[in-house]
């Protein structure tokens, strides 16, 4: 390693050293793409092994969640701090990527309850540590690259970006004319990719033959399921990887390059005059906002639009190997309002008035997700103290509602303190054999106020005191993250 890079087992920061040359090396990176639309970029192989990448990398992974979640070798990042220590685990590491002998192991399957009730379950591929360190190298090296080059109308998974934007962004068109919505879901898009598809558009970039085989390794690295069996991935990329993600996103470019083709500089959309002129020889504009594999086109026009953009678009998803979800893809007007990232779009009338406007509801899947997590926490038979209790409760449900603060919410808020207040109350009673007396004797005050709910200092926080404000839609003026280069 180098000298200005030291390691430190137990430490999940990012060394100053390593962390600036990884910046600067992803500043010039993004440059250099940006400058050369078509450029192809050879030699990326020594970055990807470079010790400072390497090192970024572990740091990241180690501040993951996931970090504490084994791959198929049964390692976590714990057990790697303590059995192997992570200078000998990275220079290892280190070697066997440089030298061409390390190969991706099988990712370990984990099914988890779709959100909603439905049912239905998602795959997830939790890859080995080392596996995990080796995709986070690659991401560093290949998504300034890529960044150049994607739209942006898409939002998921990118530095910089969040779904508030998107959802204001179809605020903001739905405001102007845009009322007929195509409301898609890729259907099991990540496990569906076609590889050939998704590494001609790696190729149209990356032109290092040892980085594409690095790709591709982990594309094909397989699966461990649950009962033990494995299976070849021939399509896809496994949910769960740190790389499926920008791989995702890359394959799903083509969408987006295919729908706003007419909003480039000289096309048919790229000016408000030329989609005025369209829309009065009585043709439609559209607009495409995409989060990962969810996404809808705001379309100005009718709904024979709306369809024929539908059957377009099913059409240009094929050759990747990807086809529309029948049973989520629909043509709505925005006046019966449509769910997209947890929130609910709808164009109504303002109470009391004549004027229309687009409103963001909180739509009611998340709220029945909230509170089931909630009951979970609060069943009567809980042997959990109340402090661990309020701690897990305010964290649930402070995160949600922050996420949620820019749409129409406040009363939301205040049902929802009254859910949890009422929870919490019922499973005191329950653990203490309280009757009703008994709660207004240790919460109401002798001025006949009612305390919050605590244990020690520990408070039980609502969530109505929450700023409610309107997110502004950002356009075109979201920063990159490698404009300039970052000193640490």
């Amino acid at each position: 390693m180098p000298q200005d890079a030291p390691l430190n087992g137990g430490a999940l920061t990012e060394p100053a050293g390593p962390v600036r040359r990884v910046a600067e090396m992803q500043a010039k990176l993004h440059r250099w793409a940006a400058a050369g639309p078509g450029r192809r970029f050879d030699d990326l192989f020594n970055l990807v092994h470079d010790p400072a990448t390497l090192l970024v990398a572990y740091s990241r992974v180690a501040g993951n969640l996931g970090a504490r979640t084994a791959g198929v070798d049964g390692m976590t990042v714990a057990d790697v701090e303590r059995h192997i220590g992570v200078p000998g685990f990275l220079d290892d590491l280190r070697v066997q990527v440089k030298t061409g002998t390390f190969r991706p192991l099988p990712v370990r399957e984990r099914k988890i309850p779709k959100p909603g009730g439905s049912g239905k379950v998602r795959r997830l591929g939790i890859p080995t540590v080392a596996d995990r360190v080796v995709q986070a190298a690659l991401k560093l090296v290949l998504e300034p690259i890529f960044e150049a080059d994607f739209l942006p109308v898409s939002y998921g998974f990118r530095p910089k970006r969040r779904a508030q934007d998107a959802i204001a962004e179809i605020h903001y068109y739905g405001t102007h004319g845009y009322r007929w919505v195509l409301d898609a879901d890729i259907e099991a898009c990540f496990d569906s990719i076609d590889h050939v598809a998704l590494m001609d558009r790696v190729r149209t970039r990356i032109k290092d033959k040892r980085v594409l085989t690095l790709v591709k390794a982990f594309l094909k690295a397989g699966i461990l399921t649950e009962l033990g069996d494995r299976r070849d991935t021939h399509t896809g990329t496994p949910q769960g990887g740190i790389l499926s993600p920008l791989l995702a996103n890359i394959a799903l470019t083509v969408l987006d390059e295919h729908l706003m083709a007419g909003w480039r500089p000289d096309a048919t959309m790229a000016s408000e005059y030329r989609r005025a002129q369209l829309r009065k020889r009585g043709e439609a504009t559209w607009r495409l906002v995409r989060y990962a594999d969810d996404f809808v086109v705001l379309v100005h026009g009718g709904e024979d639009h709306a369809q024929a953009l539908r059957e377009d678009v099913a059409t240009m998803l094929a050759p990747l190997g990807l086809r529309l979800s029948p049973a989520k893809t629909r043509v709505v007007h925005l006046s019966d309002g449509f769910d997209f990232l947890g929130f609910h779009i709808q164009w109504r009338r303002k109470r009391g008035t004549n004027k229309w406007h687009v409103y963001t509801f909180i739509a009611k899947r998340p709220i029945r997700s909230l509170k089931a997590k909630v009951r979970a926490l609060t069943r009567r038979t809980s042997q959990q103290d109340l402090g661990t209790v309020l701690t897990r409760l305010n964290l649930v449900a402070h995160g949600w509602a922050n996420y949620f603060r820019h749409a129409v919410a406040k009363n939301v808020f205040s049902m929802l303190d009254n859910f949890i207040w009422k929870r919490v109350i019922r499973m005191l009673i329950a653990r203490h054999r309280w009757s009703w007396t008994d709660v207004r004797r240790h919460f109401v005050t002798p001025v006949g106020r009612w305390r919050p709910i605590s244990a020690g200092e520990i408070e039980l926080r609502p969530i109505a005191a929450i700023p409610v404000t309107r997110y502004r839609w950002r356009a075109t003026r979201i920063p990159s993250p490698w404009s300039t280069t970052v000193n640490a």
